[in-house]
């Protein structure tokens, strides 16, 4: 069974900085995409910033410049760096990869979600 476990979620002021992370546990092959989207009240899921295997990101036009994402690929684990917080930054962030569960097939998993408040 396959999981993604986030953590590093919380309550940080406007212009802070937050780290959050993302470790894939599990019986799989190999991991293709990670990455992560948000979702604030009332508002559809977005993206924030995926990464190939090989570290080659795409970010949202909102976080650009502000968020940075990094893998181990030996720990499974993403990372996301969260500089210069925005109240408007606050949502439930999810953690997502695309993972091959054998040479042939590979699925999409998501994380339960963590809740970032940015407010003073």
């Amino acid at each position: 069974q396959v999981q993604l476990v986030e953590s590093g979620g919380g309550l940080v002021q406007p212009g802070g900085s937050l780290i959050l992370s993302c470790a894939a546990s599990g019986s799989f092959v190999s991991i293709n995409a990670m990455g992560w989207y948000r979702q604030a009240p009332g508002k559809q899921r977005e993206l924030v910033v995926t990464s190939t295997r090989a570290g080659s990101a795409t970010y949202g036009d909102s976080v650009m410049g502000r968020f940075t994402i990094s893998r181990d690929n030996v720990k499974n684990t993403v990372y996301l760096r969260m500089n210069s917080l925005k109240p408007e930054d606050t949502a439930v962030y999810f953690c997502y990869a695309q993972i091959k569960i054998s040479i042939v097939r590979a699925n999409d998993y998501w994380g339960q979600g963590t809740q970032v408040t940015v407010s003073s």
